[in-house]
């Protein structure tokens, strides 16, 4: 064999020896893209595939409610007239507190397949926790000036306890994640807002 045969021998398994390593070395690339493409989208699975237990329906299924009346509690009391700033100021916090946890809740209970009324609970929450009853609603809406203050603050404290009871019972039970963070900031944010409430009360 010549060397001319030789040279072209050589440089062709050098050829094929570098597209060889070329070719191992995208596969591990693949491999490394896919491991980590799953690594990243198990990391971005939303909370809601986390596993839910009852006692995460049930916190669900009761705070909605709960949270629905002290937004319609709020609403009564920003209608009126001559209703203080500080009033005021506390009303529309605690709307835009609890509204969006009153669309986090009811999103849970669609991704888990479970209704958003607690099964023969019906309409009739006033045996909740802080619930109020319709007669108690419509004294807030018919009370005035500082009567209807007072009126909401009794009222809005016995509710956030109520709230607060339940958000205990959800660490204490549950186990989703989103679930228990948001009992926390219930007890946490109410808290701090029945220690306002019993202040502004000593003003009226």
């Amino acid at each position: 064999m010549s060397k001319k045969s030789l040279a072209v021998g050589a440089a062709a398994i050098v050829l094929v020896l570098g597209l060889t390593a070329c070719g191992s070395g995208d596969s591990a690339v693949s491999d490394a893209t896919a491991t980590t493409t799953t690594s990243a989208s198990a990391a971005q699975t939303p909370a809601s595939a986390a596993a839910h237990n009852d006692a995460d329906v049930m916190f669900a299924q009761m705070m909605i409610p709960h949270h629905a009346q002290a937004v319609e509690m709020s609403d009564i009391l920003l209608a009126k007239e001559g209703i203080s700033e500080p009033m005021v100021t506390l009303a529309e916090e605690i709307k835009a507190a609890q509204a969006p946890e009153l669309t986090e809740l009811t999103g849970w209970l669609g991704q888990w397949g479970e209704p958003t009324e607690m099964p023969g609970m019906g309409h009739d929450m006033s045996t909740m926790e802080g619930m109020l009853s319709e007669q108690d609603l419509q004294d807030l809406t018919d009370a005035q000036g500082d009567d209807a203050s007072k009126l909401f603050l009794t009222q809005m404290i016995g509710h956030h306890e109520g709230a607060i009871g339940m958000a205990e019972d959800e660490l204490a039970d549950g186990q989703f994640p989103d679930a228990l963070e948001m009992a926390q900031v219930i007890i946490d944010t109410q808290q701090q807002e029945i220690d306002v409430m019993r202040q502004l009360l000593t003003t009226l």
